[in-house]
């Protein structure tokens, strides 16, 4: 199965779970914004870490178990 999203270590998480805290449902739509801004930036290491919260979040958000189910 492909990889739908990759977290490189807690932080990531952790502004995930804060972004949630902040938007509610519309968490999604911030870390979209923050990986649009750090593009625009040419800053590739903001962009790709907001876009992997971004996926990461959107899975969290499916009412569907994703992947491999123990």
């Amino acid at each position: 199965m492909e990889e739908i999203f990759y977290i490189a270590d807690r932080n990531s998480v952790d502004r995930a779970e804060e972004l949630v805290r902040q938007f509610g449902m519309q968490a999604i739509d911030e870390a979209a914004a923050r990986s649009r801004h750090y593009r625009e930036l040419g800053n590739a290491i903001r962009f790709c870490e907001w876009r992997q919260i971004e996926r990461f979040l959107s899975v969290l958000a499916l009412d569907m178990a994703v992947g491999t189910v123990h």
